[in-house]
């Protein structure tokens, strides 16, 4: 059984408050990074050309993701991850967060409005290991069990990770509605811009 999560106050720090559901393989750090390293990240990111073939923008390092073929090609790869995500993707692995160097990264944008369906990453494309960075404003994710129908709330926090594993990767899907507030524990919250940095290692044969 999953308990749910622990209501949340937002007049105080919704830090100190935050459980996070029994999902084996899931796990949440609030605070991983803080406000002036997320403020970098956003300013080099922002310096960087951003795709705009879906209706939010991305931006895609070391391997191209085919949306539409939902799955890498031999043309996918684009070359080693930037200094500054190979940085990141090093203290993921010095943090003990994964024991592989990460060497695919997604950015994408999400304005108000704009969300992703739920899916599971690729299995044959992506290893064991998920791990999703949050930048800007704070939004809702859901984790749904297809077999129960269950949905999870889990809110995201900016500098927040959210790394998924196992039984949390495989066999619980995860997205956000596209919507511009979100109803959580009684609060609502009203989103802003949101960028996220989804590092994932890329599987044979594709590499």
């Amino acid at each position: 059984m999953i308990p749910s999560s622990k209501a949340l106050n937002f007049d105080v720090d919704p830090k100190s408050d935050f459980i996070v559901p029994e999902i084996p393989g899931l796990n949440y750090i609030p605070d991983y990074i803080n406000t002036q390293e997320q403020n970098q990240l956003l300013e080099i990111i922002d310096q960087q050309e951003w795709s705009t073939q879906l209706k939010r923008r991305v931006q895609h390092y070391g391997y191209r993701y085919e949306y539409q073929k939902r799955t890498l090609t031999s043309a996918s790869y684009l070359g080693e991850l930037p200094n500054w995500a190979n940085q990141l993707g090093q203290r993921l692995v010095r943090d003990r967060i994964t024991s592989i160097l990460p060497d695919q990264l997604i950015v994408n944008e999400y304005l108000p409005g704009q969300g992703i369906t739920n899916h599971v990453d690729c299995v044959p494309c992506f290893g064991n290991t998920i791990i999703s960075l949050s930048l800007g404003s704070r939004c809702v994710i859901n984790l749904t069990h297809p077999p129960t129908q269950t949905q999870i709330p889990i809110l995201l926090l900016p500098g927040s990770l959210l790394v998924l594993q196992g039984v949390a990767r495989y066999q619980w899907q995860h997205g956000i509605p596209a919507r511009k507030t979100d109803q959580y524990q009684e609060k609502k919250l009203v989103r802003s811009r949101r960028v996220s940095l989804t590092f994932r290692e890329v599987v044979f044969p594709y590499k």
